[in-house]
Parts: structure tokens; C-alpha cells; sequence
């Protein structure tokens, strides 16, 4: 599942609130600050705001030459027409655009610009999808369901079995609830909008942000309710969100707790036609990358490589790469079989990072996982991922996919980072309420709350999210490899994380508390937080190229 922002929920929570008060009594919320929109990328003793110290890495390389390199975006596809990423997209020189010949003869026909291992015949895509714990509840329960111990030769699974049970009903039962809550605040969002709309005069396809609401000064009860519900809303979500956006998203929220719930079990089987429980080498898939759902991967590639100084959208952090977008991530959880390809996919097609802002409970076939993360190790590439947003210990609790490996063989790959969430400003909230954290799993934290990236079709999008913390971690690795490109994937990674300086005595609250404090140095191996500038300065103590 695309490890995306958490904090909608929260927000819709408070509008649920306002919506319940009495009209008379409601009083708009303090707007808080508004952050600049590429604070991610700023440093934190020029600018005040804990970013990556960009332009400082910039300085440093000034005069010197870059080398064009290609990453992998492992996500939920791509908007190859969005401006700030068409030129930057990675091109298979070797295929022939559409002439539905396989020139290359690497099993993918017409793939231009990436893949993706959703797709089915006839331009369809298996996009909306359930979790992993309900496939496997389903998988496996006529063959459990009535069992209370293990059948002889059959203990292994069945202890699976057991944890699956266990995780299906966690999720259910909190599916269950969140559509009980979320499902009228849907529903009141769609109202409010209506009336805000009436009274700002749009037609009913009308959009309107935060700055529009300053505009309506009618005393009318109904309309100053909607209006405070939509301020409350927008102060939570920060940016410059659209009304349309953000019931839209709530809507793919609720789409996907629904699937949960209700699981359409056939829609692999019915719209790719493989079988995901089978690695059989047989070529699946096709070759459209941008779906409805691909706002999150357009994102996630725009904050490794969007093109900089143009006057338009953002600026990347890296200056010369090209994306190669994989589309493997639906909404709700991936399926090991598309990871392990897409991975196998991205290192064959001369990808030298490979990001990936996705991760799920539960690894049916972690060994096929396991042996593409070693199939990238042994070809020199990084691996850069998203710790998660359940805000829980994953030394306690792993998330998948991970480099642990289900066979013992392998603790902590040279080749993968795991990134967890920070915060803007050098304070108590530091390290993103939502963030996973684990002084053993997660290496370093990265800018990953209110980040903001381009979106479809010329949007922007805030949003919070290691999902994000992850391409901006993955965009310091491509920086690093463009001026220094004989640096291993292992070199890389000790650049990023000997250069994260440990925050030692910087206490922050515990990701999922209001009130536990931690030393921030606990939350990761490193204990610090990305630097493009430091990190290029170290890597350019490892190679011979130093100085050129």
C-alpha cells in the first residue's frame, strides 16, 4: 500500500466536529503557518527549516559535470504528460513506440518509459485492491477455518494461518469503524461544498480553495457552518489543496476500507489474468502508465527529479536523472510477485536507485522479495524505501517489504535505506506523528511532513507521508551518483547515513503520542536527518574523482 499521508483523517475528524456544533457558536480555527512550499529542500540555520540543505549541495558542485542517472519509481504509475516530469522520463531507446512489437525482447512490449504489473488486456488495470491479510484469510480459510490445531506436516502454515486471522481482523474491524466515521463526513463534505460553491457562484464542477472562503461575507447560518467546516479542513491539509482533491481522496480512502470489508477477491484473476500466488516467468501487464490512482507516484517522482529552475511546478533534488515509472502498487496492498518483478525490472533496465513509498503487514512469498533485493545488491543498485505511517516500532512489528530475510541469510543489505518522516522546523513535533520508526530497521528520517510535490495534470499536492520521505531520500542518492558515478550502491548509502548528524539530547515526541517524549536519536540508526550538502561533501572523501 502506498505509504501515504494519514493526517486527512484527522482533519475530517475536526470538520465532523464542527459540523455538530451549533451554528451560532462555531468559531474558525487559528490558521496555522504556512510552510513555503520547498522547505524540504532548505537548511535549517539560513533558512529555519530542517530541509535537506539543497542549494549549499548545489554550491558545492558547482563547475563540476553530472551524468545522467535512471531511477526507478516502484508506485502507483506515473502522469507522463505532467510538464514537470516529461522531459525527465526515462526512454527504452531499444523499443520501437507503439508498433506492439517486443524490439527489445526483454518480455515487455512498448515499454517506453516503465511498466506496469497491474495491467490487463485491453488497456485495463487492476488499481483498486484489499490487503494482503484478507487475500490471505481467503487463500487459506477453507482449508483452517474449522481447525483448532495444526495438522501434521502442515505446522508451519498453520501458524501463519493463526497471524493472518489475527491481522484480517485487526484490519476489518477497523475498516469497519472508519467507514462508520468517515462515511458521513463524506457525505457532509459534499453538502458544505454546495453551499460554498452557491456562494461563491461556481457551477457545480466548480472547485475553490483556502483563499477563495475570505470571499464570502454572507451572515446566512448554513453557508458560515459550510465555510468553517472547509477551513477547518484546509488549515489541517496545508498547501494549496482543491475541495475536489480532497473529496476525492477521502472517496479512494473509503473505496479502499470498503474492499476491505467487501473484498472483490477476482479482480486480479479478471483484469491482469495471472496468478500472483504462481512465478512463472510468463510476461503479464502492459504498458499505460497513468491511471486515476497515479497521483501518488507522479508525486513520489516529482520530489526525486521534477525538473529544476523551470518557473513551473517544483524543483527535484536531483538535476540530471530520468524516471522510469513502474506501476506495481494499487490502491490497497501490492502483491510480492509485482514487487519482485518491478525490482528485477527496474535493475535490467539500468536503474541505479530504485524507490519504493509502499509496504504492507503480511509477505505471502517474501522469498521472491528477498532474492530481487539480492538480485540488486549483486548488480550494484539502491534500494531507498519508506519506513511506513503506522507510527509503530517495525524492530517489534516488521513491515514489508524488508531487508531481513525470511531464510536468516541476510539482517541489513548494504544496498537499502528505510526512511521515516520528519517535520519542518526543529522542535518537539520533529519526527512525523505518523512515521514508523526502530533504532534497527529504520537507517535515518527525511523530510516527509507537508511536503509538497506536483500532482496530475498540473496540480500540486501537500501532503504528509514517508511515501515522501523516501523519492527525497532517493533524489540525494542520484545527486550523489550523477558527480560521483563510480560510487558502489553500499558507498552511497554510507554517504546518506554518515552524514545524517545525530540530533543526541533532542527530545521530540514519540511518533503516536501527544505526550511521550523521546530522544530523537532512538527513532533511527543514524539518529539524524538527510543532507544532500553533507552527504556529497562525504562521498567526495570515498572516490578519486575528489577535487576534479
Amino acid at each position: 500500500m502506498h505509504q501515504i499521508c494519514k493526517n486527512l483523517t484527522g482533519a475530517l475528524v475536526g470538520a465532523a466536529l464542527l459540523i455538530n456544533l451549533n451554528a451560532n457558536a462555531q468559531v474558525a480555527p487559528k490558521p496555522a503557518a504556512e510552510l513555503p512550499k520547498s522547505w524540504h529542500l532548505m537548511d535549517l540555520n539560513t533558512d529555519g527549516y530542517f530541509g535537506i540543505s539543497l542549494n549549499q549541495a548545489y554550491q558545492f558542485v558547482k563547475g563540476k559535470k553530472s551524468k545522467p542517472v535512471v531511477v526507478a519509481t516502484i508506485d502507483s504509475g506515473i502522469d507522463t504528460a505532467q510538464a514537470d516530469l516529461k522531459p525527465v522520463l526515462w526512454i527504452n531507446t531499444k523499443e520501437i513506440p507503439g508498433n506492439g512489437i517486443d524490439d527489445d525482447k526483454n518480455g515487455y512490449v512498448d515499454d517506453i518509459h516503465g511498466w506496469d504489473f497491474l495491467g490487463g488486456p485491453g488497456g485495463k488495470c487492476d488499481f483498486t485492491e484489499t490487503t494482503e491479510e484478507v487475500r490471505e484469510y481467503n487463500r487459506l480459510k477453507g482449508k483452517y477455518e474449522n481447525l483448532t490445531s495444526a495438522p501434521a506436516g502442515s505446522e508451519k502454515e498453520f501458524a501463519y494461518w493463526e497471524k493472518v486471522k489475527l491481522t484480517r481482523t485487526e484490519t476489518v474491524n477497523k475498516s469497519s469503524e472508519e467507514l462508520k466515521q468517515l462515511q458521513p463526513i463524506l457525505n457532509a463534505l459534499m453538502a458544505s461544498s454546495g453551499y460554498v460553491k452557491r456562494a461563491l457562484n461556481l457551477k457545480s464542477d466548480g472547485t475553490f480553495k483556502k483563499s477563495d472562503l475570505a470571499k464570502i461575507t454572507t451572515a446566512n447560518d448554513t453557508v458560515t457552518q459550510s465555510k468553517n467546516v472547509w477551513t477547518s479542513v484546509f488549515e489541517q491539509e496545508g498547501g494549496d489543496e482543491t475541495n475536489a482533491k480532497i473529496i476525492n481522496d477521502l472517496s479512494e480512502y473509503l473505496q479502499k476500507l470498503n474492499n476491505d470489508v467487501n473484498p472483490d477477491l477476482d479482480a486480479r484473476k479478471r483484469i491482469v489474468g495471472d496468478d500472483p500466488n504462481m512465478q512463472d516467468g510468463k510476461p503479464y501487464g502492459n504498458n499505460i502508465l497513468k491511471f486515476a490512482d497515479a497521483e501518488h507516484g507522479t508525486g513520489v517522482a516529482g520530489l526525486i527529479g521534477a525538473v529544476r529552475n523551470n518557473k513551473y511546478g517544483i524543483d527535484g533534488v536531483a538535476s540530471n536523472v530520468r524516471i522510469m515509472a513502474i506501476k506495481a502498487v494499487p490502491n490497497g496492498d501490492e502483491y510480492d510477485k509485482d514487487i519482485a518483478n518491478a525490482i528485477r525490472y527496474a535493475v535490467d533496465n539500468g536503474a541505479r536507485v530504485i524507490n519504493m513509498s509502499f509496504g504492507k503487514k503480511l509477505s505471502p512469498h517474501k522469498a521472491w522479495v528477498d532474492a530481487a533485493f539480492k538480485y540488486a545488491a549483486d548488480k550494484n543498485v539502491l534500494l531507498v524505501q519508506a519506513a511506513g505511517n503506522d507510527n509503530q516500532d517495525v524492530d517489534v512489528k516488521p513491515q514489508f517489504p524488508n531487508d531481513t530475510f525470511e531464510d536468516g541469510s541476510v539482517t541489513d543489505l548494504d544496498n537499502v535505506i528505510s526512511v521515516g518522516a520528519s517535520a519542518a522546523r526543529k522542535d518537539a513535533e520533529l519526527a512525523g506523528s505518523f512515521s514508523n520508526y526502530g533504532k534497527k530497521n529504520v537507517d535515518v528520517f527525511a523530510p516527509g511532513v507537508k511536503v509538497t510535490s506536483v500532482n496530475m495534470d498540473a496540480e500540486f499536492n501537500t501532503a504528509d507521508g514517508t511515501s515522501f520521505a523516501s523519492p527525497i531520500t532517493a533524489g540525494v542518492a542520484a545527486l550523489i551518483l550523477e558527480y560521483y558515478p563510480n560510487l558502489s550502491a553500499k558507498q552511497v548509502k554510507q554517504a546518506i547515513l554518515g552524514s545524517a548528524t545525530p540530533l543526541t539530547g533532542m527530545m521530540v515526541l514519540k511518533p503516536g503520542s501527544k505526550t511521550d517524549k523521546v530522544d530523537f536519536t532512538t527513532l533511527s540508526k543514524t539518529g539524524g536527518i538527510v543532507n544532500a550538502y553533507k552527504a556529497l561533501v562525504l562521498a567526495s572523501k570515498m572516490t578519486p574523482e575528489a577535487g576534479k
